[in-house]
């Protein structure tokens, strides 16, 4: 099981993500991937993320090796910007190997349903009349409580 995280400045290339998951594990016959990317709508211009270095990462690793274990996973990968980002550009490439397509995609789906509500990260909506702080919406909370039932013993 390899285990990989990084929180970056730099836009990325997610097919370039993609490749690095793919053919690495003789024994893992699925890849699954998540790419989060700055949505326009009103008068967005740009999206500005925060975050609380070494935290945040210790948190996006915890993150990764629990998928990794509850999905006996291959490899689980994890990058995430901060910083300011236009319109159409990735913001978080989350992916994973795994032997079969289930526990890749739900391995998939646990991290970045995780990471929303339990990695400190901060957005701020930069628009043409000014900025202001987004407020997490009450469905990641929702979604990652659904992961979690039943296993109060894990926090990123």
């Amino acid at each position: 099981m390899r285990v990989a995280i990084k929180v970056q400045t730099e836009s990325f290339d997610p097919g370039a993500l993609l490749a690095q998951l793919t053919g690495r594990e003789a024994d893992c016959g699925a890849i699954a991937s998540f790419v989060g990317q700055v949505r326009g709508g009103g008068d967005l211009v740009a999206l500005e993320l925060e975050h609380y270095p070494g935290v945040t990462e210790q948190a996006l690793r915890r993150i990764a090796a629990e998928a990794a274990r509850r999905w006996s996973l291959g490899q689980a990968l994890i990058v995430h910007r901060t910083g300011r980002m236009a319109i159409g550009e990735p913001i978080v490439f989350v992916g994973a190997s795994a032997p079969h397509r289930r526990a890749a995609l739900e391995a998939t789906g646990f991290m970045i349903d995780i990471l929303k509500t339990q990695a400190p990260f901060w957005k701020r909506e930069h628009t043409g009349t000014g900025s202001h702080w987004v407020e997490p919406r009450p469905g990641d909370d929702e979604a990652a409580a659904a992961w979690l039932a039943g296993s109060e013993d894990f926090t990123a």
